[in-house]
C-alpha cells in the first residue's frame, strides 16, 4: 500500500470521499462512477474476500496497521489524516477504522443468480437503504440464495445499506431485474413460484404457505406505505400475508421479509 498523508482536504485524489451525506448526490454519483464506498474494517475485509477492489483507502493513524493487514500487499493508495480531518471531509465521524473507495463489480446475469438458487428475495422499489441493508442481512442470516432488485429500488452498495447489512450485501448473490413484464418469464423459466407477501382478501396465511411451499419461491416485497405495486401483484403466482394482530395491518419490510424467510426454512 502506498500512504499518502492529507495535506488538503480540496485535493482531487479525495473527492471519492467528499460530502457523504449528500444522499441525492451519492446516488447518483456511485452506479454512474463504477464505485461504492464500503465503510469499517470488518466491511473492507468482507469485499476484498468478495473478490472486489479498492480504488483507495481513508483513515487515521491509529487504524493503519489494521488496514496494513487487510490490503495485503495490494498496491492501493491509503490515505491517512486527523481524525477531525477526516469528519471535515466526510460529514460524519469516522469512527469504524477506515473508508473504502471500492470498484463495483460486474453486475450478474438474473439467469445465473436463479439457477441454483431455491429461496430468492426481490425487492421492490424500496427506496429505504436502511431496509434494504436489512433485507440482505436478513437473506444471509435465514440462509436464502440471493437477492434481486427492481429497477427504481434503492442501491444495496450505498453505503448505508452496506453498514446495515453489515457486509452482507458482498457476500450475497444479487442483481436487478427488468421489468416485470420481462422479469416474469426468467422467474418462471427457473422454476419459481412468484409469492408476493401483501394484504389481500384471497391472500394465503404464511403459515399455510409454508407448510407445502414449493421447491423454488420468489418472494415479492414491496415498499414502506404503499406496498407492492398492481404489476407486481399481476405478475405474482399467489399472495402470501402475515396474519397481525391488535389492529396492526402489517410489520416493516424488513421485519416482513426476516419472518417469511423463517419460516419458508426447509
Amino acid at each position: 500500500m502506498r500512504v499518502v498523508r492529507i495535506e488538503a482536504l480540496e485535493h482531487p485524489d479525495l473527492a471519492d470521499y467528499a460530502r457523504l451525506t449528500d444522499v441525492a448526490l451519492r446516488r447518483v454519483t456511485e452506479p454512474a462512477g463504477g464505485l461504492y464506498l464500503a465503510e469499517s474494517l470488518t466491511v473492507i475485509g468482507r469485499a476484498l474476500r468478495a473478490g472486489h477492489e479498492p480504488r483507495s483507502v481513508l483513515t487515521s493513524e491509529r487504524w493503519l496497521p489494521d488496514v496494513e493487514v487487510l490490503l495485503d500487499g495490494r498496491d492501493v493508495p491509503v490515505y491517512v489524516g486527523a481524525p477531525e480531518s477526516l469528519e471535515a471531509l466526510t460529514g460524519f465521524h469516522l469512527h469504524r477504522g477506515a473508508l473504502a473507495s471500492m470498484h463495483r463489480p460486474t453486475p450478474l446475469d438474473p439467469r445465473l443468480v436463479l439457477r441454483e438458487a431455491r429461496r430468492v428475495v426481490i425487492v421492490e422499489d424500496v427506496v429505504d437503504h436502511t431496509n434494504v441493508g436489512a433485507i440482505f442481512r436478513s437473506v444471509a442470516g435465514l440462509g436464502a440464495d440471493a437477492v434481486l432488485v427492481t429497477p427504481r429500488c434503492a442501491d444495496p452498495l450505498y453505503r448505508r445499506s452496506v453498514r446495515v447489512s453489515m457486509g452482507t450485501v458482498l457476500q450475497v448473490p444479487w442483481t436487478r431485474l427488468p421489468e416485470w413484464d420481462a422479469a416474469v418469464p426468467l422467474l418462471h423459466e427457473a422454476g419459481f413460484t412468484i409469492a408476493a407477501l401483501a394484504l389481500a382478501a384471497d391472500a394465503v396465511a404464511l403459515r399455510e404457505f409454508a407448510a407445502t411451499a414449493p421447491e423454488r419461491v420468489a418472494l415479492v416485497v414491496g415498499a414502506e406505505g404503499d406496498g407492492l405495486t398492481r404489476a407486481a401483484l399481476d405478475a405474482a403466482d399467489l399472495v402470501v400475508t402475515i396474519p397481525m394482530a391488535h389492529g396492526v395491518d402489517s410489520l416493516n419490510v424488513a421485519a416482513a421479509s426476516a419472518v417469511a424467510l423463517y419460516a419458508l426454512q426447509p
